[in-house]
């Protein structure tokens, strides 16, 4: 029997039934065989050496596609926990998956430890079976059988995942002496695999729970090359330099406290400056855009997230509720529903559509201690916020208007490289995961894709990854380095206006629901404020820096001329500070330098004399000689178009 397979580039060619898609790939070209990993069919990425028996859409994945690195990433996984399970017979594996740069393995030693000095050992081990070009064999297996088996290996991590498995959903892959669940894809051999790197150790709680024990966590990451390993590796070393947790205790941004909580920020003065700089770029172009802006609580009764269908979905992601006078109230986890309220309060017309109500909210969720990290997964967070209520026929324009938004500050930021993740719902999870409205996620999934396409937008779409209420996107930014981050969102929301019994009069008198956009294009100030000091390595632009001008004397001769700049500058609305201390000024440079700090003044006797300063920047070799007015008109001017 023949099948149909359809190309990229809309060919067809048919096959017979049964073909693997590496049969597919050899028929194409040799070369392209050589250097395939897996292959997409019908969206979904399989083994190379799966039969296929339908017509499908087929796309062949390299180590350059996102899912193409997953999978090689995930494979080495594998094959790093061979290695582990050959230098500690009787290891047991938790889970081994690709994240965003490299791979993990959760491993329990029982009363054995892995060190740094191991980890050597086991690329040098993990190099020997990558050559023996072992091939990854998937086996399906029934639930019956997959318990027995690690019943008779008694490994408990591997029966706990099997309660949420049924027959037909169950695989086992293996590769030279190795086996273990998983449901794949894996690449077609070990021999791919040329240079490797274990980048560190850690300790995870089983599941993420602090409840469970604590496993061991190694991380690696592999590719296809040396060369490209070599790469990698200088660009951690960059990484390293710009990690926002270093800079941040550094440059004074932020900092933690056991007795405050963990995952809960505080910001210092300069992170503060930062906050209210951002704050003012968002409310002024809000303010253009015809934002109102509002407060809201930051607590809540019950009874209002269960009417948004906040609480069943996440629920394990708030904190615990609190009982007073009789009811139960709850940290908000989102500020969705009290923006609803807020449009509710007052009667809307058409005429009052699009209704845009803002507000950087505060947000309380309750992540796993295993998860937090610097300022990157918090407890706390303040969003930028907002939500607008339109018409359908209103709905693309004010869609693509938020996304133009995200355009302009991309170009303020220097974000070159982005792309928007468009996530859409399962249809097999509708009633459990997502609201059961099959018609209205087919329609609002189609408007989302059609603005992105008028506007021409990169982006890509992913399954199963939708806001219960409906589509969203995604966005998606990389540092100057090629670090990748979840910056924003931008939301469709075709549930919560009949929830709240949202309504408008219509041109005919009639009333209506609204539709309901949900975006945060600043995202929170802790990603944000976390991304830009990777991003910049702690070189922050004029107009954000904390401290933007710093006035170095020579000597208490020139005290009062450093005095007299220093009040000119603030007077001018640029932050500047005195640097007084008894030091020499090749120290008070150094420092400056360290601090980051923008613009510094050298201000000697001839610099007092002449009634002139000596600019230095930051990062710049040289100085300049200019006047004080001409600078200040310079600085302004910087800053006020936030260069």
């Amino acid at each position: 029997m023949s099948i149909s397979m359809q190309f990229p580039d809309g060919s067809v060619r048919g096959f017979n039934e049964g073909v693997t898609a590496m049969d597919v790939a050899k028929s194409i070209s040799e070369g392209l065989a050589r250097n395939v990993l897996a292959a997409r069919v019908n969206g979904k990425v399989v083994d190379l050496s799966r039969p296929l028996s339908h017509d499908a859409s087929i796309e062949f994945l390299k180590f350059d596609d996102a899912d193409g690195k997953s999978t090689f990433w995930h494979s080495t996984a594998h094959l790093m926990a061979e290695a582990i399970e050959a230098m500690f017979p009787g290891v047991k594996f938790w889970v081994g998956p690709p994240v965003d740069n490299g791979f993990y393995y959760d491993i329990d030693l029982g009363d054995r430890k892995l060190t740094e000095e191991d980890l050597g050992k086991l690329e040098k081990r993990m190099t020997e079976l990558a050559r023996q070009k072992n091939v990854y064999e998937r086996k399906e297996i029934s639930k019956a059988d997959a318990i027995q088996y690690f019943t008779d290996k008694n490994d408990e991590y591997k029966l706990d995942l099997l309660q949420n498995l049924a027959d037909g959903e169950i695989t086992l892959y293996s590769q030279g002496n190795f086996t273990d669940l998983c449901r794949g894809p894996h690449i077609p051999h070990t021999g791919f695999i040329k240079a490797i790197k274990l980048t560190n150790i850690a300790g995870a709680y089983w599941k993420g729970d602090e409840k469970n024990k604590m496993l061991t966590r190694v991380y690696g990451v592999s590719f296809p090359s040396q060369k490209e390993l070599d790469e990698y590796v200088a660009l951690l070393e960059e990484a390293k330099k710009r990690d926002h947790r270093k800079l941040g205790k550094e440059l004074s941004i932020y900092t933690m406290d056991d007795d405050v909580g963990p995952g809960l920020i505080m910001w210092l003065p300069n992170g503060t400056i930062i906050i209210e700089e951002l704050e003012k770029l968002a409310k002024e172009t809000e303010e253009d855009a015809g934002y109102h802006r509002v407060v809201t609580p930051h607590i809540a009764k019950e009874s209002m997230y269960v009417t948004s269908g906040h609480l069943p979905y996440y629920k394990d992601s708030m904190y615990p509720p609190m009982q007073l006078d009789g009811e139960t109230y709850y940290l908000r986890s989102m500020n969705c529903p009290h923006h609803h309220k807020v449009f509710a309060a007052l009667p809307k017309s058409y005429r009052d559509l699009p209704y845009r109500i803002a507000e950087y909210g505060t947000v309380y969720r309750y992540e796993q201690s295993g998860e937090l990290f610097g300022l990157m997964r918090v407890r706390c967070l303040h969003m930028n916020d907002a939500h607008i209520y339109c018409t359908r026929d209103q709905f693309e324009t004010e869609f693509r208007a938020v996304n133009d938004m995200y355009l302009k500050y991309f170009k303020i930021f220097g974000v070159d490289k982005y792309v928007m993740r468009l996530s859409l719902h399962s249809p097999d999870k509708l009633g459990i995961k997502y609201v059961d409205e099959p018609e209205l996620w087919k329609e609002t999934e189609e408007m989302v894709r059609q603005v992105l396409i008028n506007s021409n937008i990169p982006y890509i779409e992913v399954q199963d990854e939708a806001a219960f209420y409906g589509p969203k996107i995604d966005v998606q930014i990389y540092s100057v380095i090629g670090r990748e981050f979840t910056l924003a969102t931008n939301q469709v929301d075709f549930a919560q206006g009949s929830r709240f019994k949202l309504s408008y009069t219509t041109a005919d008198n009639s009333t209506d629901t609204p539709l309901i956009i949900h975006r945060a294009p600043l995202g929170t100030h802790e990603r944000f404020i976390g991304f830009l000091l990777e991003h910049y390595a702690g070189r922050l632009p004029l107009w954000l820096s904390p401290v933007q001008v710093k006035v170095l004397p020579i000597s208490d001769k020139v005290h009062d001329y450093a005095e007299a700049v220093e009040v000119a500058m603030r007077k001018a609305g640029i932050r500047c500070q005195l640097d007084d201390r008894q030091e020499k000024i090749g120290r008070k440079i150094r420092d400056a330098e360290l601090q980051k700090i923008p613009v510094m003044l050298v201000l000697g006797e001839k610099e007092a004399v002449d009634g002139m300063l000596s600019l230095r920047r930051h990062g710049v070799e040289g100085s300049e000689s200019v006047k004080t007015e001409d600078l200040i008109a310079a600085l302004r001017q910087e800053i006020d178009n936030r260069l």
